[in-house]
């Protein structure tokens, strides 16, 4: 069941997606026409058809210049323009015109970057402290040597070893923790049911291209950006990408994104964006090909330059005074000189801090986090700012009513009562999340079909907004529950005029406070049958809804803000809902809608304060993060 008033009204902006163009075609020569002509008897488009505008074409087309069209994309043309531009049909793609067009756009998983293993090992060589340590095994090996006596192999040997001990334990550790990491990517690869020659069959989403049709139903991690088919609506959790708390329903020819999860329903789908083309793709390659140096480099390149700088100024002072001043011999003058060359440095520093920092990882490790990079540990430790997301993270990523403020409007009802009613009209196998969080409040979730018989339950759908149960209860008496979007069910209510002001100010009191409004009436069907209008409806209450924090969350915070770290909150619900989750969680509720990071706050942004000062001042920032703020 999906409710309106539930409902989530953002979305991710629209990527850019891809699909193979004229030039790929011309590349693969006969392909073009063999390859990619529609399936089955379906006749071929009569001309070319044109590849999706590109990032500067789309912004062109919509400036009204030349480069594209208002619409003239995969994320909004009508559905017979997307297969004409995919070149594929309902039936499916074949295999071999899969494979073709996945050599075309590549498989569907984010980049991958291969190190080198030796280029990895020597680049914790590769550094100023370790530069000073190879110049001075150098010169131990090198011009250490004269007066008929061998070079100074032993310097020059402990200063190796050294070396190859400091990467050795920095690549092993960042190697274990590598490979924790793929392999627990390697057990959450999703699987896809795709149509290939004319069947279903579950692959791995990797080989998705655009053009397939797959089968999205309850549970899937939907594998890649797809335009839905047609069929009843799904229910469809964005959190991942928006940090909408509850799910958003989906219909035919909407838009689907990769890593959102299907609660509800099943429908066929057409894939229109795979791997790094998906919202999703797009935002964590942003990340990827963020380069920045960490706090913990930047310091030990300080050291390593003031090492350089100071023994450089000494070494010249040392051979003026030992040859032009002493006129020493010239393997006495090299061993003074390598002496302040090794005494210069803190020749043990880079090993007795990649040992530190093994051991870090190794007690993270037990408290299951995977260090992937160690120079994180110091940089996370050094932190004064933290921003979290706020769905899965500081909550539960789970609806549940707030039983304490639970408004009764009938003088007959009690809260208990209309958690009861509630339950009576929500389904107790398949269920929404809102099934779930009002059969969670009572004592045992079977409560909600204790003593009555069911006759009949009426699903949601997008006319009626709401769901109803017929039931009987022991002593033969039929009745009706039902619960939905509160204005639905202010229409049913006998005593509707009595009521609409209180109510309305309610939801709007629960909507300041970023609560989701669900109404719950209830009504007599004396005439015993399930098809009957029945008696007039009661209006019992409104229950109000969200998202509850961590069980720890609180105390997390607590301790962080001990710690002199500021948490701020990350969102992509609405404003009103990250408000009184900081509330709850004691982080304060001085945020602010994203689009003032840009510009674009209008009245709720505020005056003369830069971004820095801004993000400094605020307790966190809600609303969508657009592809275009990415």
């Amino acid at each position: 069941m999906e409710d309106p008033e539930l409902e989530a009204n953002t979305s991710p902006e629209d990527p850019n997606t891809l699909a193979p163009t004229d030039v790929e075609y011309e590349q693969h020569g006969a392909a073009r026409d063999e390859t990619y002509a529609p399936s089955d008897s379906t006749p071929a488009p009569s001309a070319p058809a044109p590849s999706p505008a590109s990032p500067k074409a789309k912004a062109e087309g919509e400036n009204g210049e030349d480069g594209g069209v208002p619409g003239d994309d995969l994320e909004s043309a009508p559905m017979e323009e997307v297969f004409q531009k995919l070149r594929c049909t309902p039936k499916g793609l074949t295999t071999q015109e899969a494979n073709i067009r996945l050599e075309l756009v590549g498989p569907n998983k984010l980049e991958e970057h291969k190190e080198n293993l030796i280029l990895k090992f020597l680049g914790f060589m590769w550094n100023p402290l370790s530069w000073v340590m190879e110049l001075a095994a150098l010169m131990a090996l090198v011009l250490d040597n004269g007066s008929g006596l061998p070079p100074d192999w032993q310097d020059f040997v402990g200063i190796v070893c050294l070396l190859v001990i400091n990467s050795t334990v920095s690549y092993i550790e960042e190697q274990n923790a590598g490979q924790a990491a793929a392999a627990l990517m390697q057990a959450l690869a999703p699987k896809a049911k795709i149509l290939r020659d004319g069947a279903y069959k579950e692959d791995d989403a990797t080989i998705l291209v655009p053009g397939d049709i797959i089968t999205v139903k309850l549970g899937d991690i939907i594998p890649a950006d797809c335009r839905l088919l047609e069929g009843d609506p799904l229910s469809v959790d964005q959190s991942a990408l928006t940090g909408e708390s509850v799910a958003v329903t989906k219909r035919a020819g909407d838009e689907v994104f990769s890593g959102s999860v299907c609660k509800q329903g099943e429908l066929e789908a057409v894939v229109i964006a795979t791997g790094v083309h998906t919202f999703f793709g797009k935002a964590a390659h942003l990340v990827d090909t963020t380069q920045n140096v960490g706090h913990f480099q930047k310091v030990l390149t300080q050291i390593g330059n003031f090492c350089i700088i100071t023994i450089a100024v000494g070494l010249v002072i040392e051979m003026i005074v030992i040859y032009a001043v002493q006129k020493r011999r010239y393997r006495q003058g090299i061993e003074n000189m390598l002496v302040l060359l090794i005494g210069g440095i803190p020749i043990a520093m880079p090993t007795v801090l990649s040992v530190t920092m093994a051991v870090g990882s190794h007690g993270l490790a037990k408290q299951g986090a995977i260090v992937k990079r160690m120079t994180a540990i110091e940089e996370m430790a050094g932190m004064d700012i933290l921003c979290s997301d706020k769905t899965g993270t500081l909550t539960l990523n789970r609806l549940t009513v707030d039983k304490s403020i639970i408004e009764v409007l009938s003088k007959t009802a009690d809260k208990e009562l209309i958690l009861l009613t509630a339950a009576y009209a929500s389904r107790i196998e398949n269920q929404d999340a809102i099934d779930l969080a009002i059969t969670n409040m009572l004592g045992d979730p079977k409560e909600a079909r204790d003593g009555i018989e069911e006759v009949h339950f009426l699903p949601f759908n997008p006319t009626d907004k709401r769901t109803a149960m017929t039931y009987t209860t022991a002593d033969g008496k039929m009745h009706r529950a039902t619960k939905g979007a509160p204005e639905q069910i202010l229409e049913l209510a006998a005593n509707k005029n009595e009521i609409e002001k209180k109510v309305h100010e309610i939801i709007e009191r629960f909507a300041d406070r970023g609560l989701r409004s669900l109404g719950v009436a209830s009504q007599d069907v004396p005439d015993g049958v399930k098809e009957s209008e029945g008696g007039p409806w009661e209006f019992l209450g409104l229950l109000p809804l969200f998202d509850p924090p961590r069980h720890d969350t609180a105390d997390t915070v607590k301790r962080a803000l001990e710690l002199g770290v500021h948490v701020k909150m990350i969102t992509g619900d609405q404003l009103a809902i990250a408000k009184e989750t900081g509330r709850r969680l004691g982080m304060g509720t001085n945020m602010y809608p994203s689009s003032v990071l840009f510009g674009k706050g209008g009245d709720e942004a505020p005056e003369a304060m830069e971004d820095g000062e801004l993000v400094e001042h605020a307790d966190g920032f809600a609303g969508k993060f657009t592809s275009t703020c990415l």
